[in-house]
């Protein structure tokens, strides 16, 4: 081997070197960025999702209200039930589109993509904090429309009303999305993350007073009502609605009583506070269980 052929040698070496970028907080930023952006284009050109989630609290609120609200017009005057269920249903509504842009983890799972996402040169916590804004986003532009039908159901179009309720929320689809990107962290199979998410959100959005008021419960039902985090999440929503509603004071005390843990009433401040904690605690548990995933 002569010196031009080892000249040669060394120029393809250097030809073919790669440089790996280095791993920082810019990038992790422009993860959340971009995965952001992707869940707000799967939710825009998805006409059909839109539709679907829609369908059940439009369902809840305009047939089992009016259904409802005819058996309880006396006990309630000057009241439409259907007021009264219209927080519990922006709630039902933000919940379930959360839950269902966190379940996309699973499919990106059986398709491969998640996988390249992993391998990316980004921290996977910046993923997952993507997933969770994006979800909450979604979630939240899914809850306007339901918030654009207040007029039909007897609730005022404030302004103050209007953005203390899209900051509720995005609060309450940040928790739930973070708490299904925690399920659908290590799972593989969509029909297994649907079962299990059917399983835990059913009985909370039951048990969160979104559909019957929390006053005059059962002791057994008021603790279940008291321990279910969803409870926290929707009660700042009726409490904001029915501020802003001409009600009697012995309806108000019935149909928005309030959380109660023995004798202390808890402050709206302090319920919001619970449920940003929690989805803290759960956007760190997913991180962590992504960090563990293949």
């Amino acid at each position: 081997m002569d010196a031009s052929d080892g000249e040669a040698i060394g120029m393809a070496t250097e030809a073919i070197s790669v440089r790996i970028p280095t791993r920082g907080a810019s990038h992790d930023l422009r993860a959340i960025k971009v995965v952001l952006h992707r869940e707000m284009l799967r939710f825009v050109n998805d006409r059909t999702r839109m539709a679907s989630m829609l369908l059940q609290p439009v369902l809840w609120l305009f047939v089992m209200g009016t259904g409802l609200g005819s058996l309880v017009r006396g006990s309630i005057p000057g009241v439409d039930y259907r007021t009264f269920m219209y927080p519990g249903m922006i709630s039902m509504t933000v919940i379930m589109t959360g839950m269902f842009s966190a379940g996309s983890i699973v499919w990106d799972r059986e398709f491969g993509f998640l996988r390249e996402m992993l391998v990316a040169p980004v921290a996977r916590g910046a993923i997952v904090v993507g997933k969770c804004l994006g979800g909450a986003l979604v979630a939240t532009a899914q809850g306007v429309i339901i918030l654009a039908m207040a007029g039909l159901v007897g609730v005022p179009y404030s302004p103050a009303l209007i953005v203390t309720l899209l900051a509720e929320m995005f609060l309450a689809a940040f928790t739930v999305t973070a708490f299904g990107v925690m399920l659908a962290a290590r799972m593989k199979n969509m029909q297994t993350f649907f079962g299990l998410m059917q399983m835990a959100i059913m009985p909370m959005m039951f048990l969160s007073g979104a559909m019957f008021p929390l006053a005059n419960l059962p002791s057994w039902l008021h603790v279940l009502t008291t321990v279910n985090p969803m409870t926290y999440a929707v009660d700042p929503m009726r409490e904001a609605v029915f501020a802003h509603l001409d009600v009697p004071p012995q309806v108000n005390a019935v149909l928005n009583p309030g959380v109660h843990w023995f004798d202390f009433h808890v402050p709206v401040p302090l319920e919001l506070g619970l449920v940003a904690t929690l989805g803290l605690l759960l956007l760190g548990i997913g991180i962590a269980q992504f960090r563990r995933a293949e």
